[in-house]
């Protein structure tokens, strides 16, 4: 191959992997947010597994107005506020919503902002505040002490969960097959860009965490095909005690219905453990 030639494969190559890198930056949120998966409509309601509930709407301090779910358990132990994964929306949900209510928990559960029935488009910070306007819900409106709260998240939602727990003072966190942060599991995918300078997003668990002072239980699928297991350790050695750890077996999507006896075992004692005790 002559001179000329060789420099115009690299030309090609460089102007490619330029091309690879401007579809990564400009692209992300279609990349992050998948509220359409499988759909945005509302599919079902916690009606059609037999549920009481009332459809609650969430006031956001930017505007946003957010459709949710309270579903009540008579004689309830706590209240646990449910920050749900990227894809789909609340009424996806229907199989954790029966097994915490099973466990003697009210719901709270809510769409962000650009999900479902709620107004707007999905942000990092964006979803912040949509966490913020549940927690609002809970105290306020519905005058639920904080040590009644267990904050649960699951994939994304456990980023969000995580903040959530940074500015205030739930009984205990729940993070379930939990990332590190999107720049790492970034650098997993696309180890040959530079995705850490390109990343538009950060939601960072693992910072948080450290910043967490409150019970933590950390779980996650060792077979999980889509956030490594390797997350949820990191994420388990960056928390402060008290702190637990749960190895689910099944995929990302359905480690808690395949581990379904050991899961539930393990939340109803967690949750004993530090629901309704003020001061954790």
């Amino acid at each position: 191959m002559s001179l000329n030639g060789l420099y115009s494969v690299l030309f090609v190559v460089v102007l490619v992997y330029c091309a690879l890198a401007l579809y990564i930056f400009v692209m992300q949120p279609q990349l992050l947010y998948y509220p359409d998966l499988p759909s945005r409509a509302v599919q079902a309601t916690p009606a059609d597994i037999g549920l009481a509930y009332e459809e609650v709407t969430l006031a956001t301090e930017d505007g946003p107005v957010l459709q949710g779910w309270f579903i009540p358990r008579q004689a309830a132990r706590g209240t646990l506020l449910f920050c749900h994964g990227n894809a789909g929306n609340i009424s996806h949900r229907l199989d954790s919503i029966r097994l915490f209510n099973d466990l003697g928990l009210n719901v709270l559960i809510f769409d962000y902002r650009g999900y479902g029935e709620s107004d707007g488009k999905p942000t990092e910070a964006g979803t912040y505040r949509d966490a913020d306007a549940a927690w609002r819900y809970l105290t306020e409106v519905r005058t639920v002490q904080s040590h009644d709260i267990v904050i649960f998240g699951r994939s994304l939602g456990a980023a969000v969960a995580a903040d959530l727990a940074t500015r205030t003072t739930p009984a205990a966190v729940i993070l379930e097959s939990a990332f590190t942060s999107v720049p790492d599991m970034a650098a997993a995918i696309y180890p040959w860009l530079p995705v850490r300078m390109l990343a538009r997003y950060q939601y960072d668990t693992r910072e948080k965490l450290r910043r967490i002072t409150h019970p933590v239980l950390i779980i996650h699928s060792s077979e999980d095909e889509i956030i490594p297991f390797a997350h949820g350790r990191q994420l388990f050695e960056s928390a402060h005690e008290p702190k637990q750890f749960l190895e689910l077996h099944g995929g990302h999507n359905d480690g808690f219905l395949t581990s379904r006896a050991d899961y539930t075992r393990e939340l109803d004692s967690f949750i004993g453990r530090y629901l309704g005790k003020a001061g954790n």
